[in-house]
């Protein structure tokens, strides 16, 4: 590194917005925009078909909802290769750029194809920023405060996506279009925020900036980082190191709860308003229904946060996925309308609080040298299940089976999930081995 590069990182962090609470506060910033810019498709959906000349049918809707998971499949996987090498901050402000990109092409395209590049670019970008994010926030978060602050940072997350139905619903006499302009005004504002935030001390140990390290860990209150990081090859795009002896079974036991956990987020969150219409409710109640849902997921990846850090993020790994189970099949049985509101609120933090808290869950197993590539090749193996999720919601609702099986057909994948999560054990690979 160069005396003018140094001496521009060092003046970077020493700028007073890079305190630890305002770093945690811009990662929120990027999750409300993620969650929104996730959910919004399926709060989109019902509208945008009834749009004579859009022309968008239930497959196309389903092969929609799966490309952006394809997207996110290959963001992640991108991630998780080069992370170690060009830092985190770096990949989240190109990431948030590509979902910025993404969202203005899909507000300008008036039919399926066009519409679908901008829901690929838009999973390219949230692809790269959900590892990226975790990953940061674990790594300038106190020993102790992990799952806490990963709980407070995704709320953000449910906060978007809760913003999703809501404006869905308000706007329904509009253009469904303004629901992807409105998602790209704050990312503008965000993006020169990101050039205020530091890298992580992590990063900047690995990379020789080990004076400016350890000035940000004393900052922030965090441990020294040569006590944490060391080098491990990155053979095989970084596999290597996550299929080493005493580390394997944990990678594939994350990569099935990953799996089961996006199945869920994406199927759910792409067709659980038309599913609820299907089930006989008007479309302004299966949106609220729909909101309901998601400030569970606020109120419970918050409470699950703080309550990971006492009983373990893996405990509530299994209870989240139960919570999930048990909501979906009682809401198979048609209850009445407040009651389903009480579900749907419970059951948020199953459908989607589960994945969530599957993040902190691998973030405070793996040690901090995996942790970046680790959590990113998760997701990435995990969008297999996203790409599932939506055309499996769209093949049910096409069966015209019974309408309780477009709630079982969900919670099956919860409940192996949930099993995957019981069965992680802990990692007990040598340093030398890592």
């Amino acid at each position: 590194m160069t005396t003018s590069t140094a001496r521009a990182a060092a003046t970077r962090a020493s700028r007073p917005l890079l305190s630890s609470g305002r770093a945690l506060a811009i990662a929120t910033l990027i999750c409300t925009l993620e969650g929104f810019d996730l959910a919004v498709w399926g709060a989109s959906v019902p509208l945008i078909m009834k749009d004579p000349g859009f022309g968008l049918t239930l497959p196309a809707a389903g092969l929609i909802g799966a490309i952006i998971s394809v997207g996110m499949l290959v963001g992640a996987a991108v991630a998780g290769a080069i992370v170690q090498r060009v830092g985190q901050v770096r990949l989240i402000g190109v990431a948030v750029a590509l979902f910025t990109i993404g969202m203005l092409v899909c507000a300008v395209a008036g039919e399926p194809v066009l519409f679908g590049v901008g829901r690929l670019v838009v999973g390219l970008g949230l692809g790269v920023v959900l590892p990226t994010v975790n990953a940061y926030t674990a790594d300038i978060s106190k020993p102790g405060r992990i799952g806490r602050n990963i709980g407070l940072t995704m709320a953000g997350y449910g906060l978007g996506a809760l913003c999703a139905p809501l404006l869905a619903a308000l706007l329904q006499q509009q253009s469904y279009r303004w629901l992807y302009v409105i998602g790209v005004v704050p990312a503008l504002i965000l993006l020169p925020l990101l050039r205020r935030l530091p890298e992580s001390p992590a990063f900047l140990w690995r990379t020789g900036r080990r004076d400016e390290a350890r000035e940000l860990a004393t900052a922030f209150g965090l441990p020294d980082p040569s006590a944490q990081v060391e080098s491990h090859p990155g053979r095989w795009l970084g596999l290597g190191a996550l299929f080493a002896r005493g580390v394997a079974p944990a990678t594939v036991l994350f990569w099935i709860v990953s799996f089961c956990g996006l199945l869920l987020v994406f199927g759910i969150s792409a067709w659980l308003p038309t599913i609820l219409q299907a089930a006989d409710y008007a479309i302004g109640n299966a949106l609220y229904l729909t909101a309901a849902m998601w400030l569970g997921v606020i109120v419970g990846v918050i409470v699950g946060g703080r309550i990971a850090d006492i009983i373990g993020a893996k405990a509530m790994v299994v209870i989240a996925f139960l919570t999930g189970t048990l909501g979906l099949v009682l809401m198979a049985f048609a209850p009445p309308l407040w009651l389903m509101y009480v579900l749907m609120f419970i059951s948020g933090f199953g459908f989607i609080g589960s994945q969530i808290m599957s993040n902190a869950l691998m973030v405070t197993r793996y040690p901090t040298e995996l942790r970046a590539n680790g959590i990113a090749w998760a997701l990435s193996i995990g969008r297999i299940g996203a790409i599932v999720g939506p055309p499996l919601g769209a093949a049910v609702l096409a069966a015209q089976v019974p309408v309780e099986w477009n709630f079982y057909a969900f919670a099956i994948p919860a409940l192996v999930g949930a099993v995957a999560a019981l069965l992680v054990p802990r990692i007990t690979a040598s340093r030398s081995s890592r």
